[in-house]
């Protein structure tokens, strides 16, 4: 692990202990060899839980969005733990083809297919992570699902995160399944049982669960 990654780890690891993180299926994490992470969006603290998880096995770079790049210190903190930015709304050609490189040459890649936080709306997933699988057959896929990560920020409530690694059931790369499909299969697989959840306090989580109780009247009248 850099030296960046060891200390963000130091300071994740304490306040997932007090959030009660539980792990399973560790040892669907390889130890070593080119690794793709995939995994649900529901709060900022997916990817310290996901990180601290994952410490006993490897180091998982991560493909986050550019904005963190625009705070100085937080853009080189992101550089020097390895982490790939990608712009929302762009192909991210150049973002990929770096991941896909450091995928091939053996690290740990992580994704969020929807891109962004669900705030408690189902989205669809992106293709991007999907690119790399196909570009880098021999690449290990490992789905992670978390769950308890939006309770991190309501005190005095003290939250409970789970996460839980595993093989995808249908396997990897299917014949003929384009990156899109390829997502959608994993996603479906992650949200099982780990359904999309509003973060924030009570009134940030009041206004998300309104634009969501929105967002899924919409869609039934569409399915009509």
């Amino acid at each position: 692990m850099t030296p960046a990654y060891r200390a963000v780890m130091i300071v994740g690891t304490p306040i997932m202990r007090w959030s009660r993180l539980t792990v399973s299926g560790l040892e669907a994490l390889p130890t070593s060899g080119p690794t793709l992470v995939v995994a649900n969006h529901d709060s900022y603290w997916d990817p310290i839980a996901i990180a601290v998880a994952a410490r006993p096995r490897r180091q998982i770079r991560a493909l986050a969005k550019s904005t963190l790049w625009k705070v100085g210190v937080i853009g080189r903190l992101m550089d020097s733990m390895g982490h790939i930015p990608i712009e929302r709304g762009s192909t991210n050609e150049a973002a990929v083809d770096t991941a896909r490189a450091a995928l091939a040459a053996g690290a740990c890649i992580g994704v969020f297919p929807e891109g962004t936080r669900s705030l408690g709306t189902p989205l669809r997933a992106r293709s991007g992570a999907g690119r790399l699988a196909i570009a880098v057959p021999d690449a290990t896929i490992v789905c992670a699902r978390v769950t308890g990560a939006t309770d991190v920020v309501r005190l005095p409530k003290r939250p409970t995160i789970a996460v839980e690694f595993f093989r995808p059931e249908g396997g990897g790369v299917h014949d003929g399944e384009d990156a899109s499909a390829l997502m959608h299969r994993l996603l479906h697989e992650i949200r099982r049982t780990a359904p999309c959840s509003i973060p924030g306090r009570r009134r940030t989580a009041a206004k998300f669960a309104l634009r969501a109780g929105a967002a899924a009247t919409t869609q039934e009248m569409d399915t009509r």
